[in-house]
């Protein structure tokens, strides 16, 4: 896995640890392939307040490149307007 100068950023402006992101990749609560060639790994933090991360690999890449991360807030919406039904 190479990881981009941008990925790196994102990492430290966003204040999310690097051991999550990793733990994101290793173990996803789950996976979506994009048609841009991209795989989006998402994992709900519990550290961090259940926010979900996702993290965003070129899987065209060789080797495979982490391109951002981001706590993605419209997974927060959907996931509270799931448990209020």
């Amino acid at each position: 896995m190479e990881y981009t100068r941008h990925f790196n950023e994102m990492l430290e402006e966003r204040n999310i640890r690097r051991s999550w992101a990793e733990e994101t990749l290793q173990n996803p609560d789950r996976t979506e392939d994009h048609e841009d060639g991209t795989r989006h790994f998402i994992r709900q933090i519990s550290e961090y307040g259940n926010r979900w991360l996702r993290v965003v690999i070129n899987v065209n890449a060789d080797p495979n490149r982490a391109v951002t991360a981001f706590f993605d807030r419209r997974l927060r919406r959907k996931s509270h307007e799931n448990q209020s039904r």
